[in-house]
């Protein structure tokens, strides 16, 4: 992944010191090691995946809400600097085509493979295959705290920096996306 110490801003460069900051006073830190053990992909009575309680394990008294199967997603928040010095986000705007939320504004992500090694990986590929965001340019600092959608699946926000904008070339997947663009980060922040 891309050199953040060459090549980002001070800008950049403090986003990412800060954003690691956070990530290991709370612990959000994953052990992918540990992650091969438990079996995100099948439930561990019969090999079904539609039997489990969370992505963590039956017992889990952390997630907010008990989904009815093991399910995983992440999703990239691409951080670039804009000309103005301000930062932004890569955003979507979902196809008409899909038949889930067509039409809405969304960031790149989707759900976790097997083959996918972590949440970052899963983050990364969607964006290739959705904007066709090459992800050697991409610097990844930090997961933030996951949610579950509305769909139930468990989502994990993979921070990523985008330190030359100027080399990525929007390539929408017309069957996932209709627009790529970006907004000011300062319009989720407030």
């Amino acid at each position: 992944m891309g050199n953040l110490a060459r090549a980002a801003s001070e800008t950049l460069r403090e986003l990412a010191n800060r954003l690691r900051l956070y990530e290991s006073l709370l612990g959000l830190q994953v052990d992918h090691k540990e992650e091969k053990g438990s079996d995100l992909f099948t439930d561990s009575k019969d090999g079904a995946n539609d039997q489990s309680q969370c992505a963590h394990n039956d017992d889990c008294c952390c997630c907010p809400i008990k989904p009815t199967r093991k399910r995983r997603a992440a999703v990239l928040v691409c951080l670039f600097e804009g000309h103005g010095g301000e930062l932004r986000v890569i955003l979507t705007k979902r196809s008409m085509k899909l038949s889930s939320y067509p039409g809405d504004v969304a960031l790149p992500g989707g759900k976790m493979e097997e083959h996918d090694k972590d949440d970052a990986t899963t983050a990364l590929r969607e964006a290739t295959e959705e904007i066709g965001l090459d992800p050697e340019l991409v610097q990844v600092v930090a997961n933030l705290e996951p949610f579950f959608s509305q769909h139930l699946f468990e989502v994990i926000p993979v921070i990523g920096l985008l330190t030359k904008i100027e080399d990525f070339t929007p390539s929408p997947n017309a069957d996932e996306v209709d627009v790529v663009f970006d907004v000011p980060l300062e319009m989720f922040l407030k």
